[in-house]
């Protein structure tokens, strides 16, 4: 049998409530813990599209020539719909050649591409310059996909629903129970969650290359309603419960 010194010193168990505290609590002060969900409809933000201008030649210097203006021309046409497009960026820039069958290294054709990405919050012209792109020459449009911004008010109005419905999950259970709850001990976030739009293909699937005769049919689109869902983990302190 291990026999204990007396001059050492035993480590006090751990005060219910107290440093060191159990989860589960005391018959005089019991816990409840519940979980709060929220998942709510915003309308979108803004709106993304992907726009490929495609070249192609047997000459490098041609196709890469006809690649640069057809680009410009896409630039410019997003540009000239001023604030309506809050953001513009280049994605890819290939320059690829073919090659034709047989050993040697001989090359029949050079295909180039551009990828632009746009971000358009005003949705009265979408329709318009989504058109307007797809009838310029080998351009190709994709989208749109719609999201909300990250700071935007719908994650934090999710959040706060969530919370509320926790309160009020723990009330009823403590209510059930002839108690009521006396405090907060814990309030866990496991986040709110957009159900955000895909990221652009890698590959092109969109509105289609070419030119038609006269002006384009400006686009009908209608924007797609955003779902944001938030969960929390809470856990209260509730009074007694009255079990007779």
């Amino acid at each position: 049998m291990t026999q204990i010194p007396d001059d050492a010193q035993l480590s006090p168990l751990p005060v219910p409530n107290g440093p060191g505290a159990m989860p589960y609590g005391t018959p005089d002060a019991p816990r409840v813990a519940v979980r709060g969900e929220a998942s709510l409809e915003f309308d979108p933000e803004y709106a993304r599209i992907g726009i490929s201008v495609s070249a192609r030649g047997t000459d490098r210097r041609a196709a890469l020539e006809d690649l640069t203006q057809r680009n410009a021309r896409a630039l410019e046409l997003v540009k000239s719909y001023g604030d309506a497009v809050q953001k513009l960026s280049t994605g890819t820039f290939s320059v690829t050649p073919q090659m034709r069958d047989g050993k040697r290294e001989r090359v029949s054709a050079y295909d180039g591409r551009v990828r632009l990405n746009a971000t358009v919050t005003d949705f009265t012209v979408l329709g318009e310059l989504t058109t307007r792109l797809a009838d310029l020459e080998l351009t190709e449009v994709q989208g749109p996909w719609w999201g909300l911004w990250r700071n935007s008010q719908a994650h934090r109005t999710a959040r706060q629903q969530a919370v509320r419905e926790a309160v009020t999950r723990a009330r009823e259970y403590a209510e059930a129970l002839g108690a009521r709850l006396v405090a907060l001990v814990e309030l866990a976030d496991l986040g709110a969650e957009n159900s955000a739009p895909p990221p652009y293909p890698a590959a092109p699937g969109g509105l289609g290359y070419g030119r038609a005769a006269g002006p384009p049919p400006a686009l009908d689109l209608e924007p797609q309603r955003q779902t944001v869902s938030a969960q929390v983990n809470a856990r209260f302190v509730m009074s007694p419960p009255q079990l007779d």
